[in-house]
């Protein structure tokens, strides 16, 4: 090729003495890596060094692992390399054959010249893709299987060959043998092959959905449906648990705005069958508004629907292959099918657009790095404070990836929870069974149509359809459960800066609000010193070591080293203990727990029964807790017996559990009431109320632990009362209690159903009701006489009179008012996170200052900071001053920086110089309600949306406030102090229809705003150009101006008291907006 101007052609030849493919030029070769090999020896007894390794790439062919060779002046070829990966070399006269062992199909083609066999790249790269891998062992194989949620083979090599996913190693994956798993869970019928074309041409563009349900066995969020969403155009399926399909229409519309934001594109076409919970009035008119065309299959159809009807079945196929490989119960179905849904939208090839769902609807390619087994048994590390011989992981079950963070979702076996944490190692080829062989139930799913159109379908475009994507079952975060396109989820090791978060109890039966017994390990770490070793003792008969009361080993104290000691020091434990064991060594404590158990025995609670057969038994455990004055002493120790309500399954061991629980607004509006009226608010206390609620299930429960009967130990008890723990518990208490009121003339609220009120003469006794806790008034102190003597007559008081703590709040009742402040918890709050000696501040946050996301700021303790955001929005109950700056941190709670925690720390300066700062409620003033609202504009610096602030007064009493960024941008002032206005007036509706409990009905209730503009929106009922663009959930606004419910008056921005909810201040007007909040600094 000399002097032709034209570039050489490679050449790689087909050598059978070749031991490895080899070259000499590193620019011939990608993906290359430098690694010392093994020494070539060339013909002429020379030496060559192999330098490292590297791929081919010539057009679609590619052949791996080609040593570079220093000093090699040919590129050769390894006939012994091809058949060791598994291909068929063939030589003839002319040509030499590379053929695949499985298929007989040609890869590549070599032609003679002279002595030697040139290879043909240039003709195989025009063909489809040929990759000469290594040949991966059956072990990795079938691993690799199990991790993609047991994808088939072909897919599994296609990704490898055409590159379209991270992680994955790059071999030849071979099937030996038949997966168990697979065949148990996916075996169907002959398939039948479907013809269609399709003129979508992007993401979105239409949607099929169905529900499948209801399973005979719920998940353990209590869900039975689950709701199947594929777009078309990617083939990018959710899945959305529902627990009754009355549920699907607000979902559906939710799920549809989240997809339309993620992706920035309209949905504009949904396809489904005929069911009610897809053609309703709801979805329809929702349909309608936004423009969406609707489709629907014909009546017993469901082919014309083929599409998602696929996806139920292979979401149900895969989740019986993952629970039957990993020999999990079945209510962990729910957690298979998110796992298998969440990594074959990551795995799955579209045949158009030869890419993944994930790629297409990401525009980036998926990692598979971070993927492992389901079931596969882990480690979790404890985040927790350990002693220095404490086991320092836990063991737990993989369960799949977390929606919601960079985190793995693991089931701890011992503590019976699901946690979210990325602190976790994994070991893949391990799988701890929660179930005996052949003890398992079948999943069994109604409302399934038995069609299959077989796996090469042009609805689906999807060359395997075994499993497809759904959401991890979260219950207590609620929203909707779609998947995001964002490719950060939690990877093994040791990474630190995130806590392990408890994100449910399991046990199968529940997913929140129940307690769990964590088991406590003990382990023996060898011989410990002997000055450690305790003195030897002998006891005699008449002085057993049971009998002895406190630690033998205290040293012997004199009256004189106690007589500074408070006098009731020696009848109450000052500790709390963790362990029944330890609370059974404390007398103070069995005195405690002897007093619940003779509770039990009074309230004639339970009996003691033959354990039943075929029936479930509750679980028992004790909690221990101080009981603390409103300075922090000691006043009881309180041991409570209480039920493991997780193990408990609904329509078995329950039907309803719902009991209605005051708001606090309600609790302020009761003392502003009582203040206007002139009258004392007292409270008390049920003791052990629960137990007093009756029981209408058949319900048993164990012995208590450390009191349990000895000759009687397998007996258990029946209960006739509601034990604390037990789901029904709140509702059978909340329905005695009504009931019994109801029975005594009392009337409940219309609207509050935990207000009571009775009327006699021109007097009323207000009772309102908070679980167990109960506080009442009269203008007539003879009435509360005569209720206290009602309810001891019924109940056991632990505690009555007047009212001074009360959920946290303290309460002060003066000749001239009540006030209410929380200056012992702030004290407690600075002692906590070590703000005592810190200098204090005059406002909560300053003017200049603009927070942001930071994302070059150094990052700061993430549980410290939401620790803290916490303990302040608690603390905004009786501190309306420090909403605005709480509520602007609490943004920054996801990654907080070190400005962040610079601005939460200046809140907690300005609280050390304002303790004893709290609401007061003066008596004898108006009574007439009047609400506060104002915005700002463009505030918030992320996503430039505006903050509302409202707050409502009776009289010129402060019992209602918020700020709240709202949910849209609002593109002019008058737009967003509208919107602020409309958040405003349904709150002031709240309060008005609970006012008409109190016996007062109000209208034409003013609403002040200082923006003109917003006012005149109100007051025109015509719908114009320039308001249009406003969610329509906002101009209910309108309405209510219009029929005089709520009358808008414009008050100039100096006397805007809201304004104090929607930006920092000067020192000035935040004094004096403090001022007028009805807010004062008094001492206790």
């Amino acid at each position: 090729m000399q002097g032709t101007g034209r570039k050489s052609k490679v050449v790689w030849v087909l050598d059978s003495g070749c031991s490895r493919h080899m070259t000499g030029e590193k620019s011939l070769l990608t993906d290359v890596v430098m690694r010392t090999g093994p020494i070539v020896i060339f013909g002429d007894d020379s030496k060559g060094f192999t330098t490292g390794y590297g791929k081919l790439k010539v057009g679609n062919v590619i052949i791996e692992d080609i040593s570079l060779v220093e000093g090699l002046k040919h590129n050769l070829l390894s006939i012994s390399q091809f058949c060791d990966k598994g291909y068929d070399v063939i030589f003839q006269k002319e040509v030499c054959l590379i053929q695949n062992r499985k298929n007989k199909d040609l890869t590549l083609r070599g032609v003679r010249k002279s002595s030697l066999f040139i290879a043909d790249i240039d003709s195989a790269s025009k063909g489809e893709v040929k990759c000469f891998y290594t040949k991966a062992s059956a072990d990795d194989s079938w691993l690799w299987h199990r991790k993609l949620s047991h994808l088939n083979f072909k897919t599994m090599n296609s990704l490898v060959k055409r590159e379209l996913v991270r992680g994955l190693p790059q071999k030849e994956f071979c099937q030996e043998g038949l997966c168990d798993a697979c065949e148990k869970g996916k075996s169907k019928k002959a398939s039948h092959r479907s013809k269609g074309m399709t003129d979508i041409g992007s993401p979105l563009q239409l949607i099929h959905m169905d529900l499948f349900g209801p399973v005979n066995i719920p998940s353990i969020s209590r869900k039975r449906y689950a709701l199947v969403i594929v777009d078309d155009y990617s083939k990018y399926t959710w899945v959305l648990f529902l627990h009754s399909k009355d549920e699907a229409a607000l979902v559906i519309i939710d799920h549809i705005k989240k997809i339309e934001k993620e992706a920035d594109l309209p949905v504009r076409a949904i396809r489904s069958d005929n069911g009610t919970e897809f053609r309703n009035a709801v979805l329809n008119d929702f349909c309608t508004d936004k423009g969406i065309s609707r489709q629907y299959s014909a009546p017993r159809t469901p082919q014309q629907n083929g599409v998602v009807e696929r996806k139920n079945r292979t979401l149900i196929e895969a989740a019986r292959t993952m629970i039957s490989q990993s020999r999990l119960p079945i209510y962990f179905w729910a957690e298979a099918v998110s796992t298998a849904c969440y990594t074959q939208n990551r795995t799955l090839i579209n045949k158009d657009l030869d890419k993944t769902p994930y790629e297409v609807m990401a525009n980036r390619k998926p990692s598979l790095s971070y993927f492992h087994v389901f079931g596969a048994k882990c480690f979790v590390l404890k985040e927790e404070h350990l002693g220095k011989f404490d086991a320092k992981a836990e063991e737990g079950i993989f369960l799949g990836y977390s929606l919601e963070s960079k985190a793995y979702r693991v089931y701890l076996i011992n503590d019976d929870k699901l946690i979210e944490s990325i602190n976790v190692r994994f070991d893949d080829t391990k799988l701890p069974s929660l179930q005996k062989e052949n003890e398992s139930d079948s999943l069994e799913f109604e409302n399934l149509e038995d069609i299959y159109l077989g796996e090469d379908q042009p609805e689906a475009d999807i060359r395997e359809p075994n499993t497809n994507e759904g959401n991890a079952d979260p219950e207590p975060s609620g929203g909707s459960i779609g998947n995001n396109t964002n490719d950060h989820h939690g990877h093994s090791g040791q990474s630190g800066g995130s806590s392990n978060r408890i994100y449910i109890s399991s046990g199968g039966v529940s997913q929140s609000g129940s307690t769990s017994h964590h088991t406590q390990h003990n382990y023996d770490f060898g011989e410990s010193s002997r000055l450690n070793l305790p003195r030897q003792r002998v006891w005699s008969r008449d002085h057993p070591v049971e009998q002895i009361i406190g630690d033998p080993d205290t040293g012997v104290q004199t009256r004189r080293a106690t007589q500074n000691e408070c006098n009731f020091a020696g009848f109450l434990s000052q500790t709390e203990p963790k362990k029944v064991e330890e609370a059974l060594s404390d007398p103070d404590w069995v005195s405690a727990m002897q007093e619940e158990l003779n509770q039990f025995e009074r309230q004639k609670v339970w009996k003691l029964v033959p354990r039943p057969k075929g029936k479930s038994i509750v679980g028992t455990r004790w909690v221990f807790r101080n009981k603390l004055d409103e300075d922090g002493i000691v006043t009881r120790n309180k041991a409570r017996l209480v039920a493991k309500g997780y193990s408990q399954e609904e329509g078995i061991d329950y039907d309803e559990t719902y009991a209605p629980v005051a708001r606090l607004e309600a609790i302020r509006m009761f003392l502003a009431f009582a203040a206007h009226s002139n009258f004392k608010v007292y409270q008390m206390d049920v003791k052990s109320a629960f137990l007093n609620g009756d029981l209408e299930e058949e319900v048993y429960v164990e012995q208590p632990p450390g009191f349990e009967d000895k000759e009687f130990e397998d007996f258990v008890y029946f209960l006739f009362k509601a034990l604390y723990g037990l789901k029904q518990a709140p509702r059978t208490w909340y329905d005695t209690l009504s009931k019994f009121l109801l029975e005594n003339g009392f009337t409940r609220g219309i609207i509050d159903k935990t207000l009571f009120h009775k009327k006699h003469k021109d007097d009323i006794i207000l009772v309102q009701v908070y679980v167990d806790d109960i506080i009442f008034g009269s203008t007539n102190d003879l009435l509360c006489e005569r209720f206290a003597k009602l309810m001891q007559s019924k109940y056991e008081m632990s505690m009555m009179g007047e009212l001074s703590f009360f959920l946290g709040l303290q309460v002060i009742q003066k000749p001239d008012g009540i006030f209410i402040c929380q200056s012992k918890y702030i004290k407690d709050l600075l002692k906590k996170y070590g703000m005592e000696e810190a200098s204090t501040a005059k406002t909560p946050m300053p003017t200049a200052v603009k927070l942001d996301q930071d994302k070059s700021g150094k990052s700061v303790d993430i549980t410290k900071y939401r620790g803290m955001i916490g303990s302040l929005l608690y603390l905004t109950a009786s501190r309306p001053d420090i909403m605005f700056a709480t509520c602007l941190c609490a943004r920054f709670q996801a990654d907080p920086k070190e400005s962040h925690l610079i601005a939460v720390k200046r809140i907690f300066r300005y609280l050390k110089g304002t303790p004893n700062l709290g609401i007061w409620y003066p008596k004898d003033t108006g009574f007439n309600l009047v609400g506060y609202t104002d915005s700002d504009f463009a505030g918030c610096k992320i996503d430039r949306k505006s903050t509302s602030g409202s707050c409502q007064f009776l009289g010129r009493r402060l019992v209602s406030w918020y700020s709240k960024k709202q949910h849209s941008v609002s593109t002019s002032t008058a737009e967003a102090e509208y919107i602020a206005a409309g958040s405003c007036c349904a709150q002031i509706l709240w309060m008005r229809n609970q006012l008409q409990d109190y016996g007062l009905m109000l209208d034409k209730i003013p609403i002040l705003c200082d923006n003109t503009s917003a006012i005149a929106i109100a007051n025109n009922p015509v719908q114009h150009s320039r308001t249009k663009h406003i969610d329509i959930r906002y101009h209910f606004l309108r309405e209510h101006v219009m029929n005089g419910t709520v009358e808008l008056h414009f008050v100039p921005t100096d006397q805007q008291i809201a304004d104090i909810f929607t930006k920092p201040l000067d020192e000035s007007t935040f004094s004096r907006l403090v001022g007028e909040l009805g807010m004062l600094n008094m001492s206790n």
